[in-house]
């Protein structure tokens, strides 16, 4: 049978950063405030010429790069998004054409769970035989849709994309077992109101910001940590694996009080849970991809290491995943 795995991972940041003291200036908020509840000192903005699919093409590059392949191997374009270029055509036919690959293209929305959605599908792709090499791109501009004026939220968010090649040739992160979840009665605490068929944009939807992110934060933070520990201990258990061995927790950077309770629930230290949620906020879809990026550039993986991903996002949706080193 043929193993998809993870042969190149690459990400991508804004060059604008937005620091604490700078929200200082826009809301009623402090430093003190932000790091205590969310261990977010600062987040990267996307330019006002810089949107989704520019983001993703620097990440897709960037793992392209780092996969050791020609483009041309490429056979079909996966992106997690929230915040596509448009509602169509889709980003992932936008970035196609960018890069001059002849593909099949898509777009997957399953909010912060994108990148693990995306990780299921191009497994399911490769290991049934109907595509060789995969690129999965999860892309947000998040700032697009965040009201400045609603300091509940406008200090959670950041833009930044992440990707990743698939296949089943190459050494890399065998994509074992995947456990994905999904609550359609909680639709109501995270979600954008308008912009599609239900709310179309309107003088007044727009008028009342509609078309901004909406949470209501204690039952989010309740749910992701219940949905995130459970999916993740059912995934450790089909991998066969018992928590000790996991070597590292890459987890949807959130919410460092979220992070902190899924890690207690675990036996991983503190120094394994891999956090680059200070520098960068919550960036939706693309946050495992840019921590797990960043994992494998500044820690020396071993052959037959385990890496948990787990991530929970609107819908509500969640799902974890284990990769191991090969």
């Amino acid at each position: 049978m043929k193993k998809a795995k993870i042969i190149g991972t690459g990400s991508y940041l804004p060059e604008k950063v937005l620091t604490n003291a700078d929200l200082e200036k826009i809301v009623d908020t402090t430093d003190e405030w932000i790091v205590s509840r969310t261990g977010m000192r600062e987040r990267r903005i996307a330019g006002p010429e810089e949107f989704t699919s520019d983001m993703g093409i620097q990440a897709a590059k960037n793992a392209i790069k780092k996969a050791k392949i020609d483009p041309k191997e490429i056979d079909l374009i996966l992106v997690a998004t929230l915040t596509p270029d448009y509602l169509f055509p889709s980003t992932a036919c936008i970035i196609q054409a960018a890069l001059g690959i002849e593909s099949a293209a898509l777009d997957i929305q399953a909010a912060c769970t994108g990148y693990i959605y995306g990780l299921s599908v191009a497994k399911a792709f490769i290991e049934s035989g109907n595509y060789r090499t995969i690129l999965l791109v999860a892309a947000e501009k998040l700032s697009s849709i965040v009201d400045y004026e609603d300091r509940s939220t406008c200090v959670l968010f950041g833009d930044g994309a992440s990707a990743c090649v698939v296949s089943s040739e190459g050494k890399g992160l065998a994509i074992r077992d995947v456990v994905l979840g999904s609550d359609g009665k909680q639709t109501e605490i995270l979600k954008m109101p308008a912009g599609g068929s239900r709310n179309p944009t309107t003088k007044e939807t727009v008028e009342n910001k509609m078309h901004c992110i909406k949470m209501e934060g204690r039952e989010t933070f309740k749910h992701a940590v219940r949905r995130m520990e459970a999916s993740s201990k059912e995934c450790i258990e089909k991998a066969g694996l018992s928590e000790s061995e996991i070597s590292w927790l890459v987890p949807h950077q959130a919410n460092n009080r979220i992070i902190e309770a899924i890690a207690k629930r675990f036996q991983i230290s503190n120094e394994r849970v891999f956090v680059t949620i200070d520098k960068y906020g919550n960036t939706s879809a693309s946050s495992i991809g840019i921590a797990l990026d960043e994992l494998l550039e500044e820690k020396s993986i071993s052959s037959g290491e385990h890496i948990l991903l787990t991530a929970f996002g609107a819908g509500l949706t969640w799902g974890s995943t284990v990769l191991t080193h090969e």
